[in-house]
Formats: C-alpha cells, sequence, structure tokens
C-alpha cells in the first residue's frame, strides 16, 4: 500500500487532491503529470506512489518499476509531441535543485531553437589527484554495496 506525507504537494496528487493537476498516466506504483510551470511543452513528471524522498532511499523494486515506466514515458511524449531531443532530469536535495522533497523524475522535450541552456558546464578545472580520490571512493563503495 503506497505511503503518502501529508504536506506533500505530490502526495496531494497521488491521492487525488488536486484537482488543478494535468495527469497523463496513473497505475499501482506511478503517476505521471504535468507540472505547474512546464519548461517546454510536454515536460512531464513521473513519480512513484509512494513517498520516497530521495533516490539513495528507493528501493530496488520500485527503482525498476521506474526505470520501466521513464522508458515507456519517453516514448509516449516523443511520439505525443515528436521534440528534437529529450532530457531525463533526477535531481537530489536543495544542491541538486530539488524543489519538491519526493522522489520525482523530469521527462522533458527539447527543441533546437527552446529557451533552455545548455544544462553543463562548458568545461570544469578539476584536477586529475580530485577526480582520482572521487574515484577511488565511489569504486569502494560499489565494491561494498554491489557486492
Amino acid at each position: 500500500m503506497p505511503t503518502s506525507d501529508a504536506d506533500c504537494p505530490f502526495c496531494a496528487i497521488v491521492r487525488g487532491r488536486d484537482s488543478d493537476a494535468r495527469e497523463v498516466y496513473r497505475d499501482d506504483f506511478v503517476i505521471a503529470f504535468f507540472p505547474t510551470e512546464p519548461a517546454t511543452l510536454g515536460h512531464t513528471l513521473l513519480v512513484p506512489r509512494q513517498h520516497v524522498g530521495f533516490i539513495w532511499h528507493l528501493s530496488d523494486e520500485l527503482a525498476a518499476v521506474l526505470g520501466q515506466a521513464t522508458t515507456r514515458l519517453a516514448r509516449a511524449v516523443h511520439a505525443a509531441v515528436e521534440p528534437d531531443g529529450l532530457n531525463v532530469i533526477q535531481s537530489n536535495g536543495e544542491a541538486a535543485t530539488q524543489t519538491v522533497p519526493h522522489l520525482h523524475i523530469h521527462l522533458v522535450p527539447r527543441w533546437d531553437n527552446d529557451n533552455i541552456g545548455p544544462i553543463w558546464p562548458s568545461e570544469t578545472d578539476y584536477t586529475e589527484d580530485q577526480k582520482d580520490r572521487a574515484w577511488s571512493a565511489i569504486r569502494d563503495e560499489c565494491r561494498t554495496l554491489m557486492s
């Protein structure tokens, strides 16, 4: 049974308590809807019905469901609005620009002339030592967590 947070606006949509929500899909595990202020026409959010704040709290089972729903929704968005491209964005925490603390995946149709700028910096200046330390730390965590 899905759990929810009484103060979460996405949980209100899950419960059917937001009459302004432009829902495009719902099943036992996920819901997809338009955000109030879409970045482009067709911008769609996908959320688990269960209240999960961050990707690191997501169960492997629900992650698999979200992955499958994301690819199916991407096909639907692509067929419906025929974009030149598509960003799939999932942010966690305030530093990553997450504004609603309910895990959500943005599917953002992109066109060559849209108003969204690049999402990556044109260059970075990390030293090889910094990159090696990050690589080593993440590799070690992967060996621990994924074995």
